[in-house]
């Protein structure tokens, strides 16, 4: 366990713990260096199926440290801002699911995290958004100017980023900013729900579904076909497939996928 966060994992899912919530876990460049090593780590191992991305405290994360906001050179900051994109890319290019477990506020830096995930499940109530214009920043830091337009579309998002405006949970939801929007008491049921149905998932089939997903946000129609022939090529020919087709026209039972 390192003192910035904790990585466990159960039953093939890892659960990636930030743990300052003294500093509303901030992503200090210590915290982005242990963050990249775990998210590394579950990414390297097969037995791992899901990825949890969590946090304690009142606050999911408010974003980058202000204690290393100081003065520095242009050529100094450029490997810095392009650094704090280092985890987002790492959870966006991973081939398992990611899910935010977004507990409470959820700002700038923790923002982009969360946008990263594949899912994002929140406690009704809580803010989320990239408040960087109301400290005369770019609206558009850590992957905001990326993923907020084509998560909620162009009007909405450019109202976020250049008014710096949060959205509350609920309002999130009926953007589709979020997946769930739940009562705290109900946030680790409606997790483990979705959880469990992905870890139960036939990985090869959820890896080649990620990839389209996001090669589809950059490519045209006829490329985003031949891709997606490709994909269902190879999992015609998985165990998986065909376990699943056993299960489900054969013996009508709930699939066992093996990754194979």
């Amino acid at each position: 366990m390192n003192e910035l966060l904790r990585s466990e994992i159960n039953d093939g899912v890892v659960t990636i713990t930030l743990t300052q919530p003294g500093n509303m876990n901030a992503l200090s460049l210590g915290m982005l260096d242990v963050l990249m090593e775990a998210l590394d780590r579950a990414a390297a191992d097969d037995s791992v199926r899901v990825v949890v991305l969590a946090a304690e405290g009142k606050v999911f994360c408010a974003g980058a440290d202000r204690a290393e906001m100081i003065e520095r050179e242009p050529a100094e900051w450029e490997p810095i801002v392009d650094r704090y994109l280092d985890p987002v890319r790492a959870i966006a290019g991973m081939d398992k699911p990611v899910v935010a477990r977004l507990h409470g506020d959820t700002v700038g830096g923790g923002f982009g995290l969360a946008m990263a995930c594949d899912f994002r499940v929140a406690v009704e109530g809580i803010r989320l958004g990239a408040p960087f214009v109301r400290i005369g920043l770019a609206g558009c830091d850590m992957s905001a100017g990326y993923f907020l337009p084509r998560l909620i579309g162009l009007g909405a998002a450019t109202e976020m980023m250049m008014t710096g405006r949060l959205v509350k949970a609920e309002e999130a939801l009926a953007m589709g900013l979020v997946h769930r929007a739940v009562a705290v008491d109900q946030l680790d049921d409606e997790l483990a729900e979705l959880v469990g149905r992905l870890r139960n998932g036939p990985p090869i089939a959820l890896a080649f579904t990620k990839r389209a997903i996001r090669r589809s946000l950059d490519r045209d129609m006829n490329s985003e076909f031949d891709y997606e022939v490709f994909a269902q090529v190879q999992c015609i020919q998985t165990e998986d497939h065909r376990e699943g087709v056993k299960a489900f026209f054969d013996e009508k039972r709930a699939p066992i996928f093996r990754g194979k």
